[in-house]
């Protein structure tokens, strides 16, 4: 097969030479996925969806052309539409939606011959763009050129995906074509075994500095050091496979998870998807073919159906035998020394389109003591993506990842033969839905289950969002950081350091972990476990994601550590719990400070509350009181207020009422202070609110 070009390098200084290279990547990319499509036999085949989760073909034809314009629009390098319907219609894909979900959507799409009229001119409308438009090197993130290899980039993973598709389709709509040779070679499959991988260190994620397109998801660093485990030799054959099958390992629920079991229980699956049973022996479907059972080709399955074969081969063996994580699949790789494709030969792998446009046997691509470590099918990990340290979205296109951070979609390493620009890359990390369908298959190893990775989930419930950022974001306005600058007013009045103190009302516990500089133990306290469980995720994780409005359905994305904040090492001084103010457990007790953040005023009976308080206190202890005071019936029935009220035709304040609670057992050591705190509602609102600060001591 011809060689595909590999994706350039963006720092090239002959900024001639560079646009050529980006010529010659567009031209190929764009010829080569209209060629897939050749392979479909009529124009009813690009109307009939291959499954009911995705749009059919005609949108997948579509789409990559309007990305650019979509894309190039929001760079600046496209002053306007080229065809406002079909650049809407053809936007959003149907996300892989759960195996379960109907997808009923009518589109009246417009014929091929329009689509393709319209891929015409997008084609020339970016032939003109990379030959005039001014370009200086390198192409970065920020440079508006970045969106043109996005596009390139993207249509190259949609050749992939459009090729599982066609895979899923009726024979009767394919046909054979010779710009997509499959292998002919087959044979039984030798057997497999495990080699010994010895321990080492893992290293993870894509500098900035890197001279090649990368996603957003590949930024960032990860480094880890790994035990030693032993990895299978070859990616799992259908023939090794087949005993899995042959043992009734689809209709044991013993073998699958939950959630695997649940996606076969729908579908009533009993062998792999893409195997055929016929009067004539087992067959496999190909891309555009049916042939006889390859035995010695990698099996291609789901995440699920890997699992499943895991343990059931665990059984068999006696091995702790699973899939693989991605740290682990990192070392395999770096040990193997598998060398990425370049512009000077074919590279030693079914992979980028070099060789074969399908699979091929397990054992005939070596790297290092192993097998296809890359390339021929994608390889199963047990990890959900998740971003690394350091992760940002790219502006121009925000939800390219962040929909995959859910803890639902496995990553898959190593490439298929399809793979091909930036998806061939060590660094590439592409995700799917555990019951979706790539040219993927696995590698089992067998050893300790690895440590876990950070999670991958984004906090997206608004208040808690709210609360995350109003605790650990940037500071807005000039006004400083409000848990933070109670927590240093709390330090200041304390002195010398001390045993224990609890934070009332922690909420996301900004304040536990800024008290905990100073006292030997702090306990955070808080009514509402969604928000206290940012803290727990704070405390054990070390970061924290969420995101927050912007304006209407838009958000953004953000990310905060203990690290960079300088609260690291206070983590193991902090215990948090759910508890309510007015009802405290007996064990909180003995505390030289209680710090009652914009507390009182949300308290169903705040009286109760600071009626009993003292007791919580050793003898000189301090009970700091922050409020905006601001008394809603919602929140505390009207009785129970502390002030904001009259009394006998005289104003009663909230100061008063502390004094007629507190008087009996503490003193009032400073003046009230008013202390500033800005929420952020949107991105372009914001909550000015002063909070009253009152410091009392326990009198001894």
């Amino acid at each position: 097969m011809e060689r595909l070009n590999r994706t350039p390098r963006l720092d090239n200084p002959d900024s001639d030479t560079l646009r050529h290279e980006i010529l010659g990547y567009f031209h190929t990319t764009f010829d080569r996925y209209e060629q897939l499509f050749e392979v479909l036999t009529c124009d009813e085949a690009f109307f009939v969806k291959p499954i009911a989760l995705r749009h059919p073909l005609i949108f997948y034809y579509g789409h990559t052309a309007t990305f650019f314009i979509n894309k190039l629009l929001l760079s600046g390098l496209v002053e306007q539409r080229i065809n406002p319907h079909f650049e809407s219609i053809f936007a959003i894909g149907v996300d892989e939606m759960s195996w379960d979900d109907l997808n009923d959507d009518h589109y009246n799409w417009p014929s091929v011959a329009e689509v393709k009229a319209y891929r015409d001119q997008v084609r020339q409308t970016l032939d003109r763009i990379i030959r005039e438009t001014p370009l200086t090197s390198p192409i970065n993130w920020n440079h508006p050129w970045w969106t043109i290899m996005m596009g390139i980039e993207h249509e190259r993973i949609h050749l992939e995906t459009s090729s599982v598709l066609i895979r899923q389709h009726e024979l009767r709509y394919v046909q054979p074509h010779p710009a997509w040779p499959v292998c002919r070679d087959s044979g039984p499959a030798p057997a497999n075994q495990l080699i010994e991988v010895p321990a080492g260190k893992a290293v993870l994620g894509k500098s900035r500095e890197d001279s090649r397109y990368g996603w957003d998801n590949e930024y960032g660093h990860r480094e880890i050091m790994l035990d030693s485990f032993k990895a299978a030799q070859m990616l799992t054959s259908n023939q090794e496979f087949l005993a899995f099958v042959e043992a009734g390992g689809y209709t044991e629920r013993r073998w699958w998870s939950e959630e695997g079991w649940n996606w076969r229980d729908f579908t009533g699956a009993v062998y792999p998807t893409f195997w055929v049973e016929s009067e004539d022996g087992w067959q496999l479907r190909l891309m555009c073919e049916q042939v006889y059972m390859p035995w010695d080709w990698p099996v291609e399955v789901n995440c699920h159906e890997a699992e499943a074969f895991c343990r059931w081969k665990s059984e068999q063996t006696g091995e702790s035998i699973r899939l693989p994580s991605e740290d682990e699949w990192y070392r395999l790789y770096d040990l193997a020394r598998v060398a990425e494709p370049d512009s000077t030969a074919s590279v030693n792998a079914n992979l980028h389109l070099d060789h074969f446009a399908s699979s091929c046997p397990v054992y005939r691509f070596a790297q290092g003591d192993f097998y296809d470590v890359s390339g021929n099918v994608w390889q199963w990990t047990q990890t959900p993506i998740y971003p690394f340290e350091g992760f940002e979205v790219h502006p121009c296109y925000d939800d390219f990842t962040t929909p995959t951070f859910d803890d639902r979609h496995n990553l898959i390493k190593g490439g298929s033969w399809i793979s091909c620009g930036n998806e061939s890359l060590r660094s590439a990390r592409y995700a799917f839905r555990r019951h979706f369908f790539q040219h993927a298959g696995f590698r089992y190893v067998a050893g300790a289950p690895p440590k876990a990775v950070p999670s991958s989930r984004y906090e997206s419930d608004a208040l808690a969002s709210q609360y995350a950022e109003f605790h650990y974001g940037d500071e807005q306005f000039g006004v400083a950081n409000f848990p933070q600058a109670l927590a240093r007013l709390a330090i200041e009045l304390v002195g010398q350091r001390s045993g224990k103190a609890l934070d009332l009302g922690c909420a996301t516990g900004r304040a536990s972990f800024e008290l905990a500089r100073h006292f030997e133990q702090v306990d955070g306290v808080d009514f509402s476990a969604r928000l206290i469980n940012l803290g727990v995720q704070l405390q054990q994780q070390g970061r924290l994601r969420y995101t927050l409005p912007d304006e209407g359905e838009l958000v953004s994305y953000h990310e905060r550590d203990l690290t960079s904040l300088g609260l690291a090492d206070t983590a193991d001084r902090v215990s948090f719990m759910q508890g309510d103010a007015c009802n405290l457990k007996p064990i909180l007790k003995g505390y030289d400070l209680i710090l009652a953040a914009n507390l009182i005023d949300r308290l169903y009976s705040p009286r109760q509350f600071l009626s009993q308080v003292h007791t919580r206190l050793n003898p000189g202890g301090l009970l700091l009181i922050a409020s905006p005071y601001t008394w809603l019936e919602e929140h505390t029935p009207k009785e129970e207020w502390l002030g904001g009220f009259k009394r006998d035709g005289e104003n009663v304040t909230t100061l008063d009422g502390l004094h007629e609670v507190l008087d009996e057992h503490f003193e009032l050591i400073r003046e009230p202070e008013a202390v500033p705190f800005v929420i952020r509602e949107t991105r372009r609102k914001f909550q000015h609110t002063l909070s009253e600060v009152t410091c009392w001591r326990l009198r001894g």
